[in-house]
């Protein structure tokens, strides 16, 4: 089974393939279809976003596509940036200017007023146009200033309480553990190994089938 990651980020692409890579699929991302355009996320919502991305990429490639789309819900700003994350800087500027610009939004707010959440929603869209969803949550609190090498986004802001460190600081088995996005795409295994499973099964039949018409002379 081929999987197309509806994903330019290299960051993003080796944290999802090494959280689905393991069931055996290949994994693909949009760099190994250069012809397909960049989709405008225009939805209200994660799921909005990540369906539309999924249901683009199945229909252009002709392949199973994997998209999500996630973010990072701040209490203390009524749950912005939302799906706004990548873009709340503005268009084209970068992680560090969105972290600047939430950092200067939060400057002087108490650490019991910081608490956020990441939320991730996986989309998996069949090329006959079927669509799965799967949603993953995980709380946190912004911190007032960036800490750690690793992840990207928000993460060296978002600090897990439980472990004293922010995502950024955490190896990637680790954040795969406990991330929104390792939540979500928990989820969207099963339902990867669900359709692996049918698909198996409809190879077995077919073997089946041939192993009978041989049997009794006929061919197909």
């Amino acid at each position: 089974m081929r999987i197309v990651v509806a994903t330019r980020n290299r960051g993003k692409l080796e944290e999802l393939a090494s959280l689905i890579g393991s069931l055996g699929v290949e994994v693909k991302s949009l760099d190994d279809y250069p012809h397909i355009p960049e989709v405008v996320e225009d939805g209200e919502t994660f799921a909005e976003n990540a369906v539309k991305k999924a249901r683009a990429v199945a229909g252009a490639t002709g392949e199973i596509a994997l998209a999500d789309d996630s973010g990072l819900e701040v209490d203390y700003l009524g749950g912005a940036p939302g799906v706004y994350s990548a873009r709340f800087a503005g268009e084209g500027r970068d992680d560090r200017a969105n972290n600047e610009k939430l950092l200067g939004l939060l400057r002087g707010v108490p650490r019991e007023k910081r608490g956020a959440g990441f939320r991730c929603v996986v989309a998996l869209a069949l090329p006959g146009g079927k669509v799965f969803t799967a949603e993953g949550v995980c709380r946190g609190i912004i911190g007032d200033q960036p800490l750690g090498e690793g992840g990207f986004g928000y993460d060296p802001l978002f600090i897990v309480p439980e472990l004293g460190k922010t995502f950024a600081q955490l190896d990637m088995g680790t954040k795969n553990a406990i991330s929104h996005r390792g939540k979500a795409f928990a989820l969207a295994r099963e339902i990867i190994a669900g359709l692996l499973a049918e698909e198996n099964r409809a190879a077995g039949d077919g073997e089946k089938k041939h192993s009978r018409m041989k049997d009794i002379g006929g061919s197909f």
